[in-house]
């Protein structure tokens, strides 16, 4: 390294090296809160899907804050019973819907008591759309967790 004769040029050299070493430690420290956050949130909603249930083993997860809509694509094939599942990391925080692929509404939680589960059977093979996002009267940002589960109609 080059040390300059102006003294002034290496203390802003040394302070930036400190801001960019405590910036990193820092983002050390929160990463595994934030994992052991992420990790509850999944143990939670996991539950919802304990035997005779699957869990498709593909967890749809957003950020969301404000107005905005998480949107999740994903195909139900006929012959199982699913469930779909909504968590957060409060109650009734997520407002979810699912639509067929021309967008006609199958099913809404805000229609059915802001139920965090919907349990239904599919008569042939359907790509669906999962919308998710934050009720306005809970909370302005958190985390929407999404996931699927099946079972077979022949039990």
């Amino acid at each position: 390294m080059k040390i300059d004769k102006n003294p002034y040029k290496n203390i802003m050299v040394m302070k930036k090296t400190l801001t960019t070493f405590i910036a990193l430690f820092t983002l050390l420290l929160i990463t595994p809160q934030l994992n052991s956050q992420e990790d509850s949130l999944f143990n939670n909603c996991i539950d919802y899907l304990k035997s005779p249930y699957i869990a498709s083993g593909q967890p749809y997860k957003a950020f969301l804050t404000g107005d905005e809509v998480a949107e999740f694509h994903t195909t139900f094939f006929s012959g199982s019973m699913y469930r779909v599942v909504a968590c957060s990391h409060q109650a009734d925080n997520i407002l979810f819907s699912i639509y067929d692929k021309d967008r006609n509404l199958l099913f809404s939680n805000e229609h059915h008591d802001l139920a965090n589960f919907w349990d239904f059977k599919i008569e042939g093979s359907v790509e669906c759309i999962i919308e998710a996002k934050l009720n306005p009267e809970k909370s302005t940002s958190g985390i929407a967790l999404m996931m699927v589960g099946f079972k077979s109609l022949e039990e």
